[in-house]
């Protein structure tokens, strides 16, 4: 849930809000949660023509070594970055049938079949990515993550908890559980959650725009705006909130969750201080 492929493009909280609606059951886990492990990276380019010819590039690679599992990854995750995921699945699923038993493999995979929409499917694969003797903290959020989505909150905050205790204020795993809230009406402790999670020197973009999309929810369009302007010029951070606002002003399910924080805000003031 975290939500993973935001950038700081003008798009980002427009981006944020399609990462929470997902969490009703219709978007990608991409949207809403980090990378799938702490292994390195090829970085990806950010410009999209950019971003295009890299994927090109690492498809000749791949077509000349489609066991090499650093080539296999990288390509998969530019073909993911471009929405091209029937693509990226093909690709993790012929190196998940080369080697099966290899979780971070089968990690990758899974994060993969979830960004295609395929939840069960991802769950399935995810579940067998760590074992409980070995959990992957990262694996534990993304398993959250599909969880959301399926609509099972409880279990999902359940995978992030256990994430947390093997890597405590992990942003990216605190931001996937800011997210979850809302789901069940709980916005202060939604944005408790998320001010820890952007108060982390590791946190990004991600994590200051899902913050900002709460604030937003909880009528706080003044500071999500200067959430925002961490990243984005403000006329887009302008934009993007204004963007939420509409949002909320259109859907009567998000000002039912509104008013709902509201209230929850007012009762549970006192014990939110004490837990400050």
């Amino acid at each position: 849930m975290s939500f993973s492929k935001l950038d700081a493009r003008p798009t980002a909280t427009a981006l944020a809000i399609c990462a929470l609606l997902a969490l009703g059951g219709c978007g990608k886990l991409g949207d809403v949660t980090g990378s799938l492990g702490p292994q390195r990276q090829t970085e990806l380019p950010r410009d999209d023509a950019e971003l295009r010819r890299f994927a090109e590039e690492w498809g000749r690679r791949f077509d000349s070594d489609p066991k090499n599992k650093r080539v296999a990854t990288t390509y998969a995750r530019a073909l993911t970055r471009l929405e091209r995921h029937a693509q990226a699945v093909a690709v993790l699923q012929g190196l998940a049938i080369r080697y099966p038993e290899q979780m971070d493999v089968l990690a990758a995979y899974g994060k993969a079949l979830a960004d295609a929409g395929r939840l069960q499917e991802a769950a399935d694969v995810l579940a067998r990515a760590h074992t409980p003797e070995r959990p992957d903290w990262s694996v534990l959020s993304a398993q959250g993550s599909i969880a959301d989505q399926l609509g099972h909150h409880e279990e999902a905050r359940d995978f992030y908890q256990t994430a947390l205790k093997i890597r405590p204020n992990e942003p990216s795993v605190l931001s996937n559980l800011g997210l979850s809230y809302p789901l069940s009406k709980r916005l202060p402790l939604a944005e408790e959650t998320l001010l820890t999670a952007a108060a982390q020197p590791a946190a990004d973009i991600r994590v200051r725009q899902n913050l900002a999309l709460v604030l937003a929810l909880e009528g706080k369009f003044e500071e999500a705006e200067s959430w925002s302007r961490h990243d984005l010029s403000p006329i887009d951070a302008a934009a993007n909130v204004a963007s939420i606002r509409q949002m909320i002003a259109q859907s009567n399910s998000w000002r039912e969750i509104q008013n709902y924080g509201a209230r929850g805000a007012k009762a549970s003031a006192p014990r939110a201080a004490h837990q400050l």
